[in-house]
Order: C-alpha cells, then structure tokens, then sequence
C-alpha cells in the first residue's frame, strides 16, 4: 500500500486561480506548495484559459500530483460570471485529464465544512484554520491561493470515504457521467 500521495487543489477563477499542493506521508499533511496565478492583466477571456490551462500542466509536470481536488463553482445570480467560472474549472480539469491524474470535485460548502466545521465559514476562517493546521507562518494576501490549498486538505480528509464529490479519472468517465451536458 502506498502510504505517501500528492495532492493539488485548485481554486479555478479567471481573475485569480489559487492552488495549494499537499504531500500525505502515513495519514500526516504536509504543504508542499501555496500560492496563486494572477490572471487580470489579461483582457482577453480565452487568453486567461491557456494561462490556467498550462499553469495546471506546468504544477502536474512539476510535482506529478496524485490526485485533484477542485473547488466546482457555486450558483450565483450573475449568468455571465458563472459561465467564465465553469470555463476556468473546465480548463483546469482538462489539463488534469490530460495527464490521466483523478479529480475530484468539492462543493464551497463542503469544503468549509471539512476544514472549519461549519459550511459557512468565510474564508478568513478557512484561512486561519489551514494555518493552524499546516503551520504556515504567514497567510497571503489574497485567500484564493489558500481556498485551492483547502481543496487539497478537504480531498485528504475525505479519502477512504465515500464521497459525495464528483470523481473524474479520464475522459470517458466524464462523458459517461455527464452525458445531458454533451451534445452529439
């Protein structure tokens, strides 16, 4: 039995994408990695996508992740904001497919839940939590970096359970588990 894996969480966003990379040693985390890509400087839309898209690559390349965890987007009121966001998550999730690496997707709630015990902590609550628990000396200025490392930690927690996310380990599972959303 493999007693050490690598986790990458992502926190998809077309302004900010943050990510957190976590190392698992006998049940024990360790933050490996923790930061954030800065996507605003970009005005074009489709632009942010390839920046996201080969970022998620350049991470799995370098620290050849395991598994992914990814914070799926929450339903908001603004249509417009929604679908750029699915299109960030969509693109992150390709270029973990891309190298055959499990993903798993988590919901804002759940995430919460799992880190801080209430699913509407805020997220300076999850931040202050994830300090604790990984012993970060200091938290960054934008908490996206640290809303992807709590996917990570959130996916830790909830491995050997049974998950209520959505597990993706290659292309034709995708397809078979989302096939109203393809159109043929």
């Amino acid at each position: 039995m493999n007693t050490e894996k690598i986790i990458l969480g992502i926190d998809p966003g077309t302004t900010i994408m943050g990510f957190g990379l976590i190392k698992v040693v006998r049940k024990k985390m360790e933050l490996l990695l923790l930061n954030e890509l800065q996507l605003s400087k970009y005005d074009d839309h489709y632009v942010r996508l390839k920046y996201i898209f080969e970022r998620t690559v350049q991470l799995i390349d370098s620290h050849h992740p395991d598994e992914i965890a990814i914070e799926a987007p929450f339903f908001g009121k603004n249509v417009q904001s929604m679908l750029k966001l699915g299109r960030a998550q969509g693109v992150a999730m390709a270029a973990g497919l891309s190298r055959q690496i499990p993903i798993t997707e988590y919901s804002p709630k759940k995430i919460k839940m799992a880190i801080t015990g209430n699913g509407n902590a805020s997220k300076e609550q999850v931040a202050k939590m994830l300090q604790s628990l990984l012993d970060l000396k200091t938290l960054p200025k934008n908490l996206d970096s640290t809303d992807g490392l709590a996917a990570a930690v959130c996916h830790f927690y909830n491995s050997g359970k049974i998950s209520t996310g959505k597990n993706y380990t290659g292309w034709s599972v995708f397809v078979k588990q989302n096939e109203g959303r393809i159109e043929k």
